[in-house]
């Protein structure tokens, strides 16, 4: 492990390393934050790895709030909660600390708590994010224990509405965290089933970036190498969760896909947003189900390009062979191969799968496809990941 620490300024200040949780102290004083409100989930709020590290602040006697009332895919009304916390503690700064959903949620708070503005008015929609009063969005520091979504490194929060059933994603640049703790050591007690969507939600940004239209080389060099990483680490993490190499490279490659993805996504989390909205789904998981169905859909747009990438990642067979590898990857993680294993007792009629589909093509993310995602493709590829027809 001793050749996996660094310090990277890119695209914010990454403390990277086993063990660097104990700087916390070091890095609220670094960003100026004393009264900091530590945002996680509920889970995770019960487990030693929170214990722990709310004992380093109390050592370093760095007074604190902590809010854990978060959903898997955080709605409104969590961010009204941590946002009343907030401003009840008169807390001048946010820990997130957690999974993709203690992560936005987080951020979010800080975000909102000083707009007189709805936060939908801040959706990522042309220059929207202009609307918002940056002076009164407090700083962020991002305490990743999974590896997947990326949004430590992220300058937005998804937030689902509650009356819409919609995911909404929240854009502001003062959402990226200021400093960020990446230990590797703080995912070791990540359940399997974690462990494998998360990483499969890492490959799916890594990949959409990587195959959206448009030219941002920098992008698709760190989505090659974070596929690359994902396929190489990845069954390792999950076989042996105390693994820190691979729990480092993972995390490594979470961030790199949340970097990337700066350059687009498309319709494997076009399509996944709604089925999470409506069904409460692990978003990383829904991803891995969506994934051949749409790389089939985008073949004749992408083929070259997968057959780079497949070169790169020593995959043999071009497309095909690298196909093949995601989903034999699936089946090494015991990701399902259709919606009906994630889902039980999944019964989708007509109506649903048409609101599924209106929903999938306005979703952000759609734009990024490399080939245009009309309704009827939509509903094409909800009927293929139903049916289980790659």
């Amino acid at each position: 492990m001793s050749k996996l620490i660094s310090k990277w300024n890119y695209p914010t200040t990454v403390r990277f390393g086993a063990g660097r949780i104990k700087e916390l102290p070091e890095v609220l004083a670094a960003t100026g934050i004393k009264r900091p409100l530590f945002v996680t989930d509920p889970g995770l709020a019960k487990l030693p790895v929170v214990a722990s590290t709310l004992r380093i602040l109390d050592e370093a006697k760095v007074p604190y709030g902590v809010f854990s009332e978060v959903k898997p895919n955080p709605v409104e009304s969590n961010l009204t909660a941590g946002i009343a916390v907030f401003k009840k503690g008169k807390h001048d700064g946010v820990i997130a600390f957690g999974g993709g959903s203690a992560l936005d949620l987080g951020k979010l708070i800080a975000f909102q708590a000083g707009q007189v503005r709805p936060v939908w008015d801040f959706e990522d929609v042309g220059d929207w994010w202009t609307r918002a009063n940056s002076d009164a969005i407090a700083p962020i520091i991002a305490v990743p224990t999974t590896a997947g979504t990326g949004s430590e490194v992220g300058r937005a929060g998804v937030i689902t509405n509650e009356e819409t059933h919609t995911k909404k994603v929240i854009f502001h640049p003062k959402l990226l965290p200021a400093i960020v703790i990446a230990d590797p050591e703080l995912s070791v007690g990540m359940p399997s089933f974690i462990t494998a969507g998360t990483g499969m939600d890492a490959l799916a940004h890594c990949l959409e970036a990587y195959c959206a239209p448009g030219y941002h080389p920098m992008a698709d060099g760190i989505a090659v190498e974070g596929i690359r990483l994902v396929f190489e680490n990845l069954p390792k993490a999950y076989a042996n969760g105390k693994d820190l190499v691979a729990r480092a490279h993972m995390m490594s490659a979470a961030a790199m896909g949340a970097a990337a993805f700066q350059k687009g996504l498309g319709a494997i989390h076009s399509l996944s947003h709604p089925i999470g909205a409506l069904y409460d789904t692990h978003h990383g998981m829904t991803n891995a189900v969506f994934m051949p169905y749409v790389l089939a859909f985008n073949r004749d747009s992408i083929e070259e390009r997968i057959a780079r990438l497949a070169a790169y990642c020593g995959i043999k067979g071009d497309f095909d062979g690298f196909a093949k590898a995601v989903i034999k990857l699936r089946k090494e993680l015991k990701v399902p191969h259709a919606l009906p294993g994630l889902i039980k007792g999944l019964d989708m009629d007509k109506k649903r799968k048409g609101l599924i589909a209106d929903m999938a093509v306005v979703d952000p993310t759609a734009g990024g496809n490399p080939v245009k995602l009309t309704k009827k493709a939509a509903l094409t590829l909800l009927e293929n990941a139903i049916a289980g027809t790659v």
